[in-house]
């Protein structure tokens, strides 16, 4: 596919997926063996991917991600895009979980870069500013130890 369709499979599945919590878009939009990247090898992307799109729109029923800044070159499509919602379920997250319900407002910058291969998201390298998020719900800083 051109870089101009992988962008707009990008675009809609992100749409579909997070803002709107339709699962079936991870299933259509997803390649079978596609690996995240950030995640230890073996894991299953697409039911993981459903388990976080899931969570964060139990933490945050309002989520939705604004996309800025898309570039495609190639079979990469690159993005970032802010993450906003009310904070009104548990956040299951890392070793502070599960946080409860805060009722703030967040909005976290996100980076994100997909491999697309026959209309598919193959790879997903992604960053996020999780210090950014812990702080806007107000969750400890976890304190930084110095071996003697």
């Amino acid at each position: 596919m051109e870089p101009n369709a992988n962008k707009a499979a990008i675009l809609q599945f992100m749409d579909r997926a997070f803002n709107r919590g339709d699962l079936a878009a991870v299933d259509e939009h997803l390649a079978p063996a596609a690996i995240d990247h950030q995640e230890p090898d073996g894991v299953d992307f697409g039911t993981h991917l459903k388990q976080v799109i899931t969570g964060l729109r139990s933490a945050f029923p309002d989520l939705h991600f604004e996309i800025h800044d898309v570039l495609a070159e190639g079979d990469i499509v690159a993005f970032r895009s802010t993450m906003t919602g009310t904070h009104l379920g548990p956040l299951h997250f890392g070793p502070a979980s599960p946080i409860p319900p805060t009722g703030q407002r967040i909005s976290v910058a996100h980076m994100h870069f997909v491999r697309v291969v026959e209309g598919k998201g193959q790879d997903l390298w992604h960053l996020w500013d999780t210090p950014a998020l812990m702080q806007q719900l107000g969750a400890p800083r976890a304190s930084a130890q110095v071996a003697a």
